[in-house]
């Protein structure tokens, strides 16, 4: 992450609140992952969901890189900024038919299908249209990827994926079909990720089961999808090595000729970005300290929803810390950043910069109490750019006002 960023420069340019991200730090993180894996056929599929702006996702499709994507929207994303049509996975747990036909019309890689249920609206789609769509069925280990319950995903508790015995029965359906084509397999078992054993266990499962069904059932599969989920340092986390996740990977695909791709989102973007929101008041309640800002959970929503920690400075402030809660207007008990942590005393304007903020944080942003969007700042080479503007007003109500009575 550049630590060379002028905060105070940026909000006088652009006000705040303001999402600032390091390009750079983003192509690192890519080329990072992409060399772990030059040995072998594969591809980078970045995921989305995590930071979806327009100017991040064309960034990375210019480095190479495929896209994860999660909705229609997100496709048409990755469509909308010149990402090829053969490198876009569609996944989720719960597609439309629309967006099944959708998918199906812009040809992509493949339908990431998540249940037996979906395998039959995806072949009847693709009937109705006279295609045949390209699956991977998503494999769920049932192990645990020792992460927060929010983002575990590869235990059967979790409404993601099929169990080893559901996913042989769909192959299998998906061979007889003459509107299925069955060629990839995907596991994916959670997000921030910082242990590689579970990983491990779960690519092992899932390799054992794609070499069954090449020996039992004559299906021979071109995609092994390894998902995303690498942790990023918000906090003294200790990381998975990239060298040996790939490793990891490969030794378990050994004797197989696939092509492995990889899913990451917040592993490539997470340190990326920061959030720098101002400092309105502070407020004592008896002997309760509050810095109120204006962000709020409305533009950064992991600490209310996770409670998560991000790291958090006054910028350019570091000495006479007390104990502090750091609150945004929204009128919620929910609305904060950090409860209980020691930062220098305030005054109104001061900026303080929330740090690994680039993944999950504009992209799970709301209009809650009205409040725009906050703007979006890229910083390349050294240099700022807008690559989004700030919401207002008018845009908040504009599709509403015409149907007033």
């Amino acid at each position: 992450m550049n630590n060379n960023i002028n905060f105070k420069e940026l909000a006088n340019k652009y006000q705040t609140p303001y999402y600032v991200y390091d390009f750079d730090y983003i192509t690192k993180q890519y080329q990072e992952l992409k060399e772990a894996f030059k040995a072998r056929k594969s591809l980078i599929s970045y995921a989305v969901k995590a930071n979806s702006n327009l100017s991040v996702v064309k960034h990375l499709g210019d480095q190479g890189a495929g896209a994860d994507c999660v909705s229609i929207g997100e496709v048409k994303r990755a469509l909308k900024v010149g990402i090829p049509k053969y490198k876009i996975i569609f996944s989720g747990v719960g597609k439309t038919d629309d967006e099944i036909k959708q998918a199906l019309e812009f040809d992509i890689l493949m339908i990431n299908v998540e249940s037996e249920a979906e395998l039959g609206r995806v072949e009847l789609m693709a009937k109705e249209l006279n295609k045949v769509a390209r699956i991977s069925i998503r494999v769920n280990p049932n192990v645990n990827p020792k992460t927060h319950p929010y983002i575990s995903t590869g235990l059967h508790e979790n409404k993601f994926g099929v169990d080893i015995d559901t996913s042989k029965r769909m192959y299998i359906k998906a061979k007889q079909s003459k509107n299925l084509e069955p060629i990839g397999i995907h596991c994916h078992i959670g997000s921030q990720l910082t242990h590689l054993e579970p990983i491990k266990e779960a690519i092992n499962i899932v390799a054992d089961l794609v070499r069954n069904l090449k020996s039992a059932l004559k299906i021979e599969l071109k995609f092994f999808d390894v998902g995303g989920g690498l942790g990023i340092v918000y906090n003294n986390e200790v990381l998975i090595d990239t060298n040996e996740y790939a490793q990891t990977v490969l030794e378990a695909l050994f004797g197989i000729d696939i092509t492995v791709i990889c899913e990451p989102g917040r592993f490539i973007v997470g340190n990326s970005g920061i959030f720098v929101t101002k400092v309105l008041y502070e407020k004592v309640n008896g002997t309760k300290r509050f810095v109120i800002v204006d962000g709020a959970m409305n533009d950064l929503l992991r600490p209310s929803l996770y409670d998560a920690y991000h790291k958090i400075e006054v910028v350019g402030k570091s000495e006479n810390n007390c104990d502090c809660n750091v609150v945004g207007p929204v009128c919620e008990s929910g609305d904060f950043f950090a409860k209980n942590i020691e930062l220098p005393m305030t005054q109104h304007n001061d900026l303080i910069a929330i740090y690994s903020a680039g993944a999950y944080g504009f992209t799970m942003a709301s209009n809650y109490n009205t409040r725009g969007k906050v703007t979006e700042i890229a910083i390349e080479d050294g240099d700022d750019r807008m690559i989004r503007r700030r919401e207002i007003f008018e845009d908040l109500i504009a599709n509403e006002e015409e149907y007033i009575k």
